[in-house]
Parts: structure tokens; sequence; C-alpha cells
């Protein structure tokens, strides 16, 4: 049966050669995919996960079992003391802030290993203007750790933190929207080496988002004190319907937790409303899923490629996270692709992406999202703030098959342009 779908005879023959390529990738990637979906399913069976524990509950939450077991096998899964996992965590932003402002005091200061970290933290911190409450608000110095040829400065890193004032540390794992490539997990243990060797005292936080299981061991197996991630991108599988993840040393747990509601409550409320089944099955699924949000990456790259473009990673790196840069260099090529990405979405396939003034970004962005659950990176989108070198950043695909059609049909309205 012929395909309704408009794709030329170029673009498929484009594709079948990039697929032929990559079967080395693939293969490696669906052997990681195996190992951590089996460590999940041990997690599962170590902690006797029972039907009865996907009920939720509703009000102040209290007595939840099944949210508090699902804190305990995030906890094993990420070979930490404790974990949160709540729904009431609106994004990864605010997961992220929980956890530094339940790490830090008044005079302290938190240093940023990487340079500048996500756009939507800068606020946060305090580094610009974005209302009442940022850290700096509260008494908490910020200083960051500029790149050196777009790579973590070591020995900047080293002397940064032997301020005996600097208590936390944030290493952002994935790019976002810098030119840096992604950390891997080995580069963010030696990060955490050399912060333990000058400042033992300081805690080591995570940002996470984009990595979970697209390697078989997390930060905090080689170092991090805290991991922080969002639930509508990698561990929630494409079935949690919003919420957040904190992991790790017990004090840093509590401290979010503290920040999350208030003292005295900490993670003793928050109800789940019947949501702990997609939470639970979401997870069950996160490996598999995100290996084939990987394979689309690297299909995405590989047809670029072939068509003439710059892509970073290129299609033939190990993956560190699920994000793929494109450099398309102008304007109207990224409005272009993010037009082929949203046709090739199975929700509001019909609608157009437009630059807008997007809340926490400093230049006008353009997303391409098409997706069950609003805003969820783990399903296939695509993004770009419009300003120079016109980057596009794409990320997601819940299955391959939807995945590589979705870029086949970004690669078509390329074309055409």
């Amino acid at each position: 049966m012929n395909s309704p779908l408009r794709i030329s005879e170029r673009i498929r023959g484009l594709a079948a050669r990039a697929e032929q390529d990559l079967a080395e990738q693939f293969s490696r990637i669906d052997a990681i995919a195996q190992a951590n979906s089996q460590r999940v399913l041990a997690a599962f069976q170590t902690h006797r996960v029972a039907e009865s524990y996907f009920a939720g509950t509703t009000g102040y939450g209290y007595d939840d079992l099944g949210r508090d077991k699902l804190d305990e096998i995030y906890a094993e899964l990420f070979g930490t003391e404790d974990a949160l996992v709540r729904l009431q965590f609106v994004n990864g932003t605010h997961a992220i802030t929980c956890a530094l402002f339940g790490a830090l005091r008044a005079g302290d200061v938190l240093v940023s290993a990487v340079g500048a970290p996500y756009d939507t933290l800068l606020g946060v911190v305090g580094a610009v203007d974005k209302g009442h409450g940022s850290l700096k608000d509260y008494g908490v110095e910020y200083r960051q750790v500029e790149l050196v040829n777009n790579a973590p400065d070591k020995e900047g890193l080293a002397l940064a933190v032997r301020d005996p004032r600097a208590k936390a540390v944030l290493i952002q794992r994935s790019k976002g929207y810098a030119t840096r490539a992604s950390l891997s997990v080995d580069e963010i243990g030696a990060l955490c080496a050399i912060v333990r060797e000058n400042n033992p005292n300081a805690a080591i936080l995570v940002d996470n988002c984009y990595g979970e299981f697209v390697e078989e061991r997390e930060p905090t197996h080689v170092g991090a004190d805290l991991v922080v991630g969002s639930l509508i991108k990698n561990p929630g599988g494409g079935l949690a319907p919003t919420g957040a993840y904190i992991a790790g040393r017990r004090d840093l747990v509590e401290g979010a937790a503290m920040r999350l509601t208030c003292p005295g409550i900490g993670r003793e409320c928050g109800s789940t409303l019947g949501n702990n089944r997609l939470l639970y099955q979401g997870l069950f699924l996160a490996p598999h899923t995100v290996a084939q949000a990987v394979k689309t990456a690297v299909f995405a790259a590989r047809l670029m490629e072939l068509m003439g473009y710059e892509t970073e990673p290129k299609s033939d790196a190990v993956r560190r996270d699920i994000i793929q840069m494109i450099h398309l260099g102008t304007a109207e090529a990224v409005k272009r692709f993010c037009k082929g990405i949203q046709s090739g979405a199975p929700v509001d396939s019909f609608v157009t992406p437009e630059p807008w003034d997007m809340p926490g970004y400093d230049s006008q962005v353009i997303m391409a999202a098409g997706a069950f659950i609003q805003g969820a990176s783990i399903e296939l989108s695509a993004d770009a703030p419009m300003r120079e070198p016109y980057t596009v950043y794409l990320q997601g695909g819940l299955t391959y098959e939807s995945g590589k059609t979705g870029v086949m049909l970004a690669a078509e309205e390329l074309l055409r342009g």
C-alpha cells in the first residue's frame, strides 16, 4: 500500500542509504537498551511492585504506597540513598531549582562547571533578572567556569571550587542551546573527581535531562551527589503526564523536598491522582523508548549529512543524550525543517510552527512538537533559538519508525525550499 505522506524517491533513497550506514550504531544502541531494560525489570521485581501500587491518592496524598515505592526504585536505579519522584514538579527547571535551594544558603557560592546553564535557569541563579525569588535574591552568589575550546575547563573548575564558600557545583549533562558536546558519564565522573579533590564539602548536582538510559550508568554512579531530570523526557517513557525526579544523597533530597512543599511537610504530601500506573509503566518502557529516540537522532544526523548539512554529534558518534544538532545556516531553513517535523506528528500535524517569545529565553524560539503530552521532549520534536548560527535541536521519537518518518518529511521540506 502506498503511503499518503508526500516523500520523494530522492529522500527515500537517501534514507535507505542512511540506514545501511548505521547498522553498527543501531546494534550498539540496542545492546544498551537491553542492559538497561534488565536493570529496570530487576528493580521492579526486587521491590515487589504490585497492582495495588497503581491506585493513587487524592487530597494530601498521605500513605501513597505506590508513590513511595517508586522513590525507592529510582534510588536503586541511580545507585543513590534516596529519591523523590513527584508530579508536583512542573518541569525539570522547577526540580533543579528545588535541588539548588535545598543545597544552598545565604552566603554560599554556586559554581556552574560547564559555562552558562540552560536558558531557563539563568533567572533562577540570578544571572539575568526574571523576577523576584532567584538564588541571588536570597544571598547566594553565582559563578560559572567558562568553556575553553568549547570543552570544560578542568583547571578553571579546580580553581573555582577551592573557595570554601563554594557549597554546590552544577554540571549540565546535555548541551542545551550551547554548541559544546554533551557530556558522557565518564566525563562527568572526571569533573566530579576534580571537585572532590579541591573541595570535598561541595555538593555536586547534575542536570540529567535528556541523558537517562542513553548509557548503562548514570552520573550518580561516578561521583555525583544528586541527579535531576524531567519525567516528560527520558525516564517517563512517553507516558508520564508531568513531573520530575531527584535522586541522590538523602540530605540533599530531603532539602529539595522541603523546598517543593514546605518545612515540616517535605515529601509526606503530594497526591498522585491515579497517575501511578503511568509513572511505573513509563519507567518500565523508558530504556526501549530512549533507544528509539537515540536511533531517530542518529538517523537524522546521517540523512542530513548525506544532504550536505553539518551535524553535531556526527552520525557515527557514541551518544551521550538524545539531542541532535543540525546546522541549517538560515532562519528560513530552520522554519522549513520545523514545519516538516510538525507535519510528521500524530497530533496537530496541520499546524505550522512560528517563532515566538517563549518564557525564560532571551530570543524568539521556534518549536515543532505534535505530542500526546504537551512539551514532552521524548516525543519527536525540534526547536531552535532564532539566532545565528541557526541550528535546530532535534530530540525524541516514541518509535523509531515514526521518528524516521518525521525526519524524512523535514528533509523533504528542505528540498522544497
